[in-house]
Protein backbone atom coordinates (compact mmCIF):
# COMPACT_ATOMS: atom_id res chain seq x y z
CA UNK A 1 0.00 0.00 0.00
CA UNK A 2 2.81 2.60 0.74
CA UNK A 3 4.47 2.07 -2.67
CA UNK A 4 1.12 2.31 -4.74
CA UNK A 5 0.22 5.48 -2.42
CA UNK A 6 3.88 7.15 -2.94
CA UNK A 7 4.16 6.04 -6.26
CA UNK A 8 0.60 7.94 -6.72
CA UNK A 9 2.39 10.98 -4.80
CA UNK A 10 5.13 11.34 -6.93
CA UNK A 11 3.73 11.21 -10.31
CA UNK A 12 1.02 13.45 -8.67
CA UNK A 13 -1.51 11.15 -9.47
CA UNK A 14 -3.21 10.95 -6.32
CA UNK A 15 -6.38 12.93 -5.82
CA UNK A 16 -6.40 15.00 -2.87
CA UNK A 17 -9.12 15.91 -0.44
CA UNK A 18 -9.20 18.75 1.85
CA UNK A 19 -11.89 18.66 4.26
CA UNK A 20 -12.23 22.78 5.75
CA UNK A 21 -12.03 25.16 3.34
CA UNK A 22 -11.21 28.26 5.72
CA UNK A 23 -8.18 30.17 6.10
CA UNK A 24 -5.90 27.13 6.20
CA UNK A 25 -7.54 24.96 3.55
CA UNK A 26 -8.31 26.89 0.75
CA UNK A 27 -4.67 28.14 0.42
CA UNK A 28 -3.72 24.28 0.90
CA UNK A 29 -5.78 22.92 -2.03
CA UNK A 30 -4.74 25.63 -4.18
CA UNK A 31 -0.94 25.01 -3.61
CA UNK A 32 -1.37 21.13 -4.32
CA UNK A 33 -3.24 22.26 -7.79
CA UNK A 34 -0.31 24.30 -8.49
CA UNK A 35 1.59 22.00 -8.09
CA UNK A 36 -0.36 19.62 -10.44
CA UNK A 37 -2.96 17.66 -8.57
CA UNK A 38 -6.50 17.46 -8.82
CA UNK A 39 -7.87 18.82 -5.50
CA UNK A 40 -11.68 18.24 -4.13
CA UNK A 41 -12.36 20.59 -1.14
CA UNK A 42 -14.89 19.62 0.98
CA UNK A 43 -16.96 22.04 3.10
CA UNK A 44 -20.52 21.96 5.11
CA UNK A 45 -21.05 26.02 3.70
CA UNK A 46 -23.23 26.11 0.76
CA UNK A 47 -21.70 29.26 0.19
CA UNK A 48 -17.54 28.86 0.05
CA UNK A 49 -18.65 25.59 -2.27
CA UNK A 50 -20.32 28.08 -4.27
CA UNK A 51 -17.85 30.41 -4.77
CA UNK A 52 -15.09 28.10 -5.14
CA UNK A 53 -17.18 26.27 -7.98
CA UNK A 54 -17.64 29.84 -9.61
CA UNK A 55 -13.58 31.15 -9.28
CA UNK A 56 -14.23 33.58 -6.76
CA UNK A 57 -11.60 33.60 -3.74
CA UNK A 58 -12.85 34.91 -0.08
CA UNK A 59 -9.73 34.65 0.72
CA UNK A 60 -7.81 37.90 1.00
CA UNK A 61 -4.40 36.08 0.77
CA UNK A 62 -5.52 34.27 -2.33
CA UNK A 63 -5.96 36.53 -5.49
CA UNK A 64 -8.80 36.07 -7.59
CA UNK A 65 -6.78 36.35 -10.77
CA UNK A 66 -4.68 33.05 -9.52
CA UNK A 67 -7.74 31.32 -8.13
CA UNK A 68 -10.41 31.63 -10.93
CA UNK A 69 -7.92 30.05 -13.62
CA UNK A 70 -7.15 27.03 -11.23
CA UNK A 71 -10.45 26.03 -11.16
CA UNK A 72 -11.22 26.25 -15.06
CA UNK A 73 -8.71 24.31 -15.42
CA UNK A 74 -10.92 21.96 -14.29
CA UNK A 75 -7.87 20.76 -11.30
CA UNK A 76 -9.92 22.07 -8.35
CA UNK A 77 -13.58 22.05 -7.91
CA UNK A 78 -15.85 21.80 -4.13
CA UNK A 79 -18.56 19.61 -2.75
CA UNK A 80 -20.80 19.78 0.82
CA UNK A 81 -21.10 15.74 0.00
CA UNK A 82 -18.41 13.53 2.12
CA UNK A 83 -19.01 10.56 -0.31
CA UNK A 84 -16.26 11.98 -2.77
CA UNK A 85 -13.76 10.79 -0.09
CA UNK A 86 -14.42 6.80 -1.80
CA UNK A 87 -12.95 8.68 -5.13
CA UNK A 88 -10.01 10.53 -2.79
CA UNK A 89 -6.09 8.79 -2.16
CA UNK A 90 -5.08 11.79 0.40
CA UNK A 91 -7.54 13.60 2.93
CA UNK A 92 -6.06 16.83 5.23
CA UNK A 93 -8.52 18.04 7.67
CA UNK A 94 -8.44 22.02 8.47
CA UNK A 95 -11.62 22.62 10.37
CA UNK A 96 -11.99 24.82 13.58
CA UNK A 97 -10.83 23.90 17.14
CA UNK A 98 -12.56 26.47 19.21
CA UNK A 99 -12.46 26.80 22.98
CA UNK A 100 -15.76 26.28 25.05
CA UNK A 101 -16.09 29.34 27.62
CA UNK A 102 -14.62 26.75 30.16
CA UNK A 103 -11.22 27.00 27.93
CA UNK A 104 -11.54 23.55 27.42
CA UNK A 105 -11.17 22.14 23.32
CA UNK A 106 -14.10 22.01 21.16
CA UNK A 107 -13.16 18.75 19.70
CA UNK A 108 -16.67 18.65 17.95
CA UNK A 109 -15.65 19.50 14.39
CA UNK A 110 -12.69 16.84 14.27
CA UNK A 111 -14.95 14.31 15.92
CA UNK A 112 -17.76 15.47 12.90
CA UNK A 113 -15.29 14.93 10.08
CA UNK A 114 -13.51 12.03 11.19
CA UNK A 115 -17.11 10.25 11.22
CA UNK A 116 -18.19 10.97 7.98
CA UNK A 117 -14.86 10.32 6.86
CA UNK A 118 -14.93 6.55 7.76
CA UNK A 119 -17.99 5.89 6.41
CA UNK A 120 -15.95 5.93 2.92
CA UNK A 121 -12.64 5.56 4.14
CA UNK A 122 -10.70 2.77 2.09
CA UNK A 123 -7.51 1.44 2.10
CA UNK A 124 -4.18 2.74 0.60
CA UNK A 125 -5.35 6.53 1.75
CA UNK A 126 -3.44 9.16 3.70
CA UNK A 127 -4.99 11.32 6.35
CA UNK A 128 -3.66 14.15 7.50
CA UNK A 129 -5.04 16.60 10.52
CA UNK A 130 -3.56 20.17 10.51
CA UNK A 131 -6.46 21.57 13.15
CA UNK A 132 -4.68 23.00 15.88
CA UNK A 133 -5.57 21.05 19.17
CA UNK A 134 -3.57 19.11 22.47
CA UNK A 135 -0.84 16.83 21.99
CA UNK A 136 -2.82 13.05 21.51
CA UNK A 137 -5.84 14.05 19.81
CA UNK A 138 -4.45 12.18 16.67
CA UNK A 139 -3.73 8.96 18.52
CA UNK A 140 -6.98 9.35 21.02
CA UNK A 141 -9.65 10.86 18.92
CA UNK A 142 -8.80 10.47 15.15
CA UNK A 143 -6.78 6.90 14.88
CA UNK A 144 -9.76 4.91 16.68
CA UNK A 145 -12.27 6.38 14.35
CA UNK A 146 -10.32 4.99 11.18
CA UNK A 147 -8.44 1.98 12.17
CA UNK A 148 -10.44 -1.49 12.23
CA UNK A 149 -9.87 -5.09 12.29
CA UNK A 150 -9.21 -4.84 8.30
CA UNK A 151 -7.66 -1.51 8.07
CA UNK A 152 -4.15 -1.45 10.51
CA UNK A 153 -2.47 2.21 10.13
CA UNK A 154 1.07 1.99 8.98
CA UNK A 155 0.07 -0.90 7.18
CA UNK A 156 -3.44 -0.35 5.01
CA UNK A 157 -3.63 3.42 5.53
CA UNK A 158 -1.29 6.13 6.78
CA UNK A 159 -2.09 9.13 9.23
CA UNK A 160 -0.29 12.19 10.28
CA UNK A 161 -0.33 15.20 12.24
CA UNK A 162 0.93 18.46 10.86
CA UNK A 163 0.26 21.85 12.60
CA UNK A 164 -1.44 24.57 10.27
CA UNK A 165 1.49 27.75 10.25
CA UNK A 166 -0.70 30.69 8.59
CA UNK A 167 -0.33 34.10 9.07
CA UNK A 168 -2.82 35.84 7.01
CA UNK A 169 -1.94 38.83 5.72
CA UNK A 170 2.07 38.11 5.45
CA UNK A 171 3.29 39.44 2.05
CA UNK A 172 6.65 37.10 2.50
CA UNK A 173 5.48 34.18 4.20
CA UNK A 174 2.65 32.13 2.76
CA UNK A 175 1.61 27.96 2.57
CA UNK A 176 4.14 27.28 0.29
CA UNK A 177 7.44 28.79 1.50
CA UNK A 178 6.58 27.91 5.15
CA UNK A 179 8.48 24.97 6.74
CA UNK A 180 6.04 22.33 6.90
CA UNK A 181 6.29 20.04 10.20
CA UNK A 182 4.64 16.55 10.31
CA UNK A 183 4.61 13.79 12.24
CA UNK A 184 2.98 10.04 11.76
CA UNK A 185 1.14 7.59 13.56
CA UNK A 186 4.25 5.03 12.41
CA UNK A 187 7.25 5.94 10.73
CA UNK A 188 5.79 4.55 7.60
CA UNK A 189 3.10 7.16 7.77
CA UNK A 190 5.58 10.38 8.42
CA UNK A 191 7.45 9.23 5.10
CA UNK A 192 4.32 9.00 2.99
CA UNK A 193 2.95 12.11 4.79
CA UNK A 194 6.63 13.97 4.38
CA UNK A 195 6.52 12.79 0.60
CA UNK A 196 2.98 14.30 0.31
CA UNK A 197 4.02 17.48 1.75
CA UNK A 198 7.42 18.06 -0.41
CA UNK A 199 5.21 18.02 -3.85
CA UNK A 200 3.85 21.44 -3.43
CA UNK A 201 5.54 22.93 -0.26
CA UNK A 202 9.65 24.54 -0.44
CA UNK A 203 10.61 22.15 2.98
CA UNK A 204 9.18 19.33 4.95
CA UNK A 205 10.46 19.03 8.55
CA UNK A 206 9.66 15.37 9.40
CA UNK A 207 9.45 14.73 12.90
CA UNK A 208 8.98 11.38 15.47
CA UNK A 209 5.30 11.55 16.15
CA UNK A 210 1.67 12.88 16.10
CA UNK A 211 2.55 14.12 19.58
CA UNK A 212 5.53 15.74 18.75
CA UNK A 213 3.87 17.90 15.74
CA UNK A 214 0.93 18.89 18.06
CA UNK A 215 3.59 19.85 20.30
CA UNK A 216 5.49 22.20 18.40
CA UNK A 217 2.26 24.40 17.11
CA UNK A 218 1.14 24.65 20.91
CA UNK A 219 4.81 25.46 21.90
CA UNK A 220 5.44 28.22 18.50
CA UNK A 221 2.22 29.56 19.72
CA UNK A 222 2.85 29.54 23.54
CA UNK A 223 6.09 31.69 23.16
CA UNK A 224 4.47 34.24 21.57
CA UNK A 225 1.35 34.11 24.06
CA UNK A 226 4.05 34.65 26.86
CA UNK A 227 6.06 36.92 25.63
CA UNK A 228 3.57 39.26 24.84
CA UNK A 229 2.00 38.93 28.19
CA UNK A 230 5.46 40.26 29.46
CA UNK A 231 5.66 43.19 27.23
CA UNK A 232 2.15 43.73 27.96
CA UNK A 233 2.88 43.89 31.76
CA UNK A 234 5.79 45.75 30.86
CA UNK A 235 3.41 48.09 29.45
CA UNK A 236 1.53 48.26 32.35
CA UNK A 237 4.47 49.17 34.45
CA UNK A 238 5.85 51.83 32.15
CA UNK A 239 2.26 53.90 32.30
CA UNK A 240 2.48 54.10 36.01
CA UNK A 241 5.90 55.15 35.95
CA UNK A 242 5.35 57.67 33.08
CA UNK A 243 7.63 55.78 31.08
CA UNK A 244 8.25 55.27 27.07
CA UNK A 245 7.41 51.60 26.83
CA UNK A 246 8.25 51.80 23.02
CA UNK A 247 11.39 53.40 23.42
CA UNK A 248 12.35 50.65 26.34
CA UNK A 249 11.90 48.55 23.42
CA UNK A 250 13.69 49.74 20.58
CA UNK A 251 16.77 50.45 22.92
CA UNK A 252 16.19 47.02 24.59
CA UNK A 253 16.34 45.35 20.99
CA UNK A 254 20.16 46.75 20.02
CA UNK A 255 21.22 44.09 22.15
CA UNK A 256 22.60 41.62 19.51
CA UNK A 257 22.23 38.63 21.39
CA UNK A 258 19.61 37.17 24.38
CA UNK A 259 16.75 39.46 23.81
CA UNK A 260 14.01 39.08 20.91
CA UNK A 261 11.75 42.65 20.59
CA UNK A 262 8.02 41.77 21.49
CA UNK A 263 5.22 44.77 21.45
CA UNK A 264 2.13 45.36 23.40
CA UNK A 265 -1.06 46.27 21.95
CA UNK A 266 -4.56 46.58 23.47
CA UNK A 267 -4.96 43.10 23.70
CA UNK A 268 -4.39 39.26 21.80
CA UNK A 269 -6.80 38.61 18.80
CA UNK A 270 -6.73 35.90 16.43
CA UNK A 271 -7.32 32.44 16.03
CA UNK A 272 -4.12 30.86 17.17
CA UNK A 273 -2.29 32.70 20.19
CA UNK A 274 -5.73 33.82 22.43
CA UNK A 275 -6.92 30.18 22.03
CA UNK A 276 -3.69 27.48 21.32
CA UNK A 277 -2.62 27.55 24.30
CA UNK A 278 -5.16 26.77 26.71
CA UNK A 279 -4.77 23.26 24.58
CA UNK A 280 -2.02 23.01 26.55
CA UNK A 281 -3.10 24.29 30.03
CA UNK A 282 -6.19 21.97 29.75
CA UNK A 283 -4.20 18.63 28.59
CA UNK A 284 -1.77 19.06 31.82
CA UNK A 285 -4.16 19.62 34.13
CA UNK A 286 -5.06 16.24 33.05
CA UNK A 287 -1.40 15.26 34.02
CA UNK A 288 -2.11 16.88 37.43
CA UNK A 289 0.71 19.80 36.03
CA UNK A 290 -0.68 23.37 36.69
CA UNK A 291 0.58 25.10 33.43
CA UNK A 292 1.15 28.43 35.40
CA UNK A 293 2.60 30.83 32.56
CA UNK A 294 -0.07 30.52 30.03
CA UNK A 295 -2.50 31.40 33.05
CA UNK A 296 -0.80 34.44 34.44
CA UNK A 297 -0.33 35.22 30.64
CA UNK A 298 -4.06 35.07 29.71
CA UNK A 299 -4.75 37.05 32.38
CA UNK A 300 -2.52 39.70 31.63
CA UNK A 301 -3.54 39.89 28.12
CA UNK A 302 -6.70 40.07 28.81
CA UNK A 303 -6.55 42.86 30.73
CA UNK A 304 -5.46 45.00 28.25
CA UNK A 305 -8.94 46.25 26.64
CA UNK A 306 -9.45 47.14 29.71
CA UNK A 307 -5.77 49.04 30.69
CA UNK A 308 -6.95 50.99 27.01
CA UNK A 309 -10.21 51.94 28.36
CA UNK A 310 -8.65 53.62 31.20
CA UNK A 311 -6.28 55.47 29.14
CA UNK A 312 -9.16 56.59 27.13
CA UNK A 313 -11.11 57.42 30.55
CA UNK A 314 -7.73 59.63 32.18
CA UNK A 315 -7.03 61.34 28.26
CA UNK A 316 -10.43 62.50 28.09
CA UNK A 317 -10.31 63.49 31.99
CA UNK A 318 -7.21 65.89 31.41
CA UNK A 319 -9.14 67.50 28.23
CA UNK A 320 -12.41 68.30 30.77
CA UNK A 321 -14.87 65.88 29.21
CA UNK A 322 -16.23 62.64 30.59
CA UNK A 323 -16.18 59.23 28.50
CA UNK A 324 -20.06 59.45 29.21
CA UNK A 325 -21.50 61.50 25.82
CA UNK A 326 -18.38 61.32 24.32
CA UNK A 327 -17.74 60.66 20.91
CA UNK A 328 -15.20 58.35 20.36
CA UNK A 329 -14.01 56.44 17.13
CA UNK A 330 -12.19 53.17 17.06
CA UNK A 331 -9.79 53.44 13.87
CA UNK A 332 -9.26 49.89 13.05
CA UNK A 333 -11.32 47.05 14.37
CA UNK A 334 -9.35 43.60 12.70
CA UNK A 335 -6.61 41.70 14.56
CA UNK A 336 -4.08 42.46 13.15
CA UNK A 337 -2.68 44.99 10.31
CA UNK A 338 -4.04 44.21 6.48
CA UNK A 339 -6.69 41.80 6.98
CA UNK A 340 -10.36 41.42 7.44
CA UNK A 341 -10.21 38.92 10.56
CA UNK A 342 -11.96 40.44 13.58
CA UNK A 343 -12.04 36.99 15.33
CA UNK A 344 -10.96 37.26 18.96
CA UNK A 345 -10.05 41.13 18.04
CA UNK A 346 -9.61 43.10 21.21
CA UNK A 347 -11.36 46.36 19.70
CA UNK A 348 -14.90 44.90 20.28
CA UNK A 349 -13.97 44.32 23.70
CA UNK A 350 -12.59 47.94 24.10
CA UNK A 351 -15.80 49.29 21.97
CA UNK A 352 -18.14 47.15 24.90
CA UNK A 353 -16.18 48.38 27.25
CA UNK A 354 -16.86 52.17 26.09
CA UNK A 355 -20.40 51.60 25.18
CA UNK A 356 -21.08 50.67 28.84
CA UNK A 357 -19.38 54.04 30.02
CA UNK A 358 -21.64 55.75 27.87
CA UNK A 359 -18.89 56.66 25.25
CA UNK A 360 -20.71 57.04 21.80
CA UNK A 361 -19.08 54.81 19.33
CA UNK A 362 -18.35 55.10 15.71
CA UNK A 363 -15.89 52.85 13.74
CA UNK A 364 -13.89 52.91 10.38
CA UNK A 365 -11.67 49.70 8.92
CA UNK A 366 -11.18 49.31 4.96
CA UNK A 367 -11.11 45.49 5.80
CA UNK A 368 -14.36 45.33 7.78
CA UNK A 369 -17.53 47.15 6.64
CA UNK A 370 -19.52 45.95 9.49
CA UNK A 371 -19.13 44.68 12.54
CA UNK A 372 -21.81 42.40 15.06
CA UNK A 373 -21.98 41.58 18.58
CA UNK A 374 -24.51 41.74 21.55
CA UNK A 375 -26.98 41.42 18.50
CA UNK A 376 -26.29 45.06 17.86
CA UNK A 377 -24.12 46.14 14.25
CA UNK A 378 -22.01 48.48 13.52
CA UNK A 379 -20.51 49.86 10.05
CA UNK A 380 -17.40 51.75 9.20
CA UNK A 381 -17.88 55.33 9.38
CA UNK A 382 -14.52 56.96 8.18
CA UNK A 383 -16.32 60.61 8.35
CA UNK A 384 -16.96 60.13 11.95
CA UNK A 385 -13.35 60.95 12.74
CA UNK A 386 -13.92 64.57 12.01
CA UNK A 387 -16.50 64.77 15.07
CA UNK A 388 -14.53 62.33 17.32
CA UNK A 389 -14.04 63.74 21.19
CA UNK A 390 -11.52 60.89 20.96
CA UNK A 391 -9.57 58.56 18.44
CA UNK A 392 -8.26 55.09 19.39
CA UNK A 393 -5.91 53.07 17.20
CA UNK A 394 -6.45 49.65 17.61
CA UNK A 395 -5.09 48.08 14.21
CA UNK A 396 -2.75 50.24 12.36
CA UNK A 397 -3.78 49.05 8.74
CA UNK A 398 -1.30 50.44 5.92
CA UNK A 399 -2.70 53.71 4.39
CA UNK A 400 -4.43 55.11 7.19
CA UNK A 401 -3.69 59.30 7.24
CA UNK A 402 -2.22 59.61 10.27
CA UNK A 403 -0.44 63.01 9.64
CA UNK A 404 -4.07 64.49 8.63
CA UNK A 405 -5.81 62.16 11.84
CA UNK A 406 -3.02 64.54 13.66
CA UNK A 407 -3.97 67.95 12.22
CA UNK A 408 -8.04 66.98 13.00
CA UNK A 409 -8.19 64.61 16.02
CA UNK A 410 -8.76 66.43 19.46
CA UNK A 411 -7.30 63.47 21.39
CA UNK A 412 -5.80 60.38 20.08
CA UNK A 413 -4.96 57.09 22.15
CA UNK A 414 -2.15 55.34 20.29
CA UNK A 415 -2.22 51.68 21.05
CA UNK A 416 -0.19 50.62 18.23
CA UNK A 417 2.83 52.84 18.08
CA UNK A 418 1.66 54.01 14.87
CA UNK A 419 2.39 57.51 15.50
CA UNK A 420 6.08 56.71 15.93
CA UNK A 421 7.85 59.75 15.57
CA UNK A 422 5.30 62.16 16.02
CA UNK A 423 5.16 64.89 18.84
CA UNK A 424 1.79 66.35 19.91
CA UNK A 425 0.40 66.80 22.98
CA UNK A 426 -2.92 65.45 21.23
CA UNK A 427 -1.46 61.88 21.44
CA UNK A 428 -1.83 59.76 24.35
CA UNK A 429 0.52 56.21 23.87
CA UNK A 430 -0.12 52.37 25.54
Amino acid sequence: MQQILEEKIRNHKAKVGVVGLGYVGLPLAVEFVKAGFEVIGIDLSESKVAKVNAGESYIADIPEGVFEPLVKSGKLRATTDFRVITELDTVNICVPTPLRKTKDPDMSYIVSACQEIAKYFHKGMLVILESTTYPGTTAEIVLPMLESADLKVGRDFFLCFSPERVDPGNPKYQTANIPKVVGGSTPACTEVGALFYSQALEKVVPVSSTQVAEMVKLLENTFRMINIGLVNEIAMMCGRMDINVWEVIEAAATKPFGFMPFYPGPGLGGHCIPIDPFYLSWKTKQAGIEARFIELAGYINGQMPMFVVDKVQNALNDHGKAVKGSRIHILGVAYKKDIDDVRESPALDIIQLLERRGARLTYSDPYVPQVRFDSKELCSDEGAIATADCVVIVTDHSGFDYKGLLESALLIVDTRNALKGMVSDKIVRL
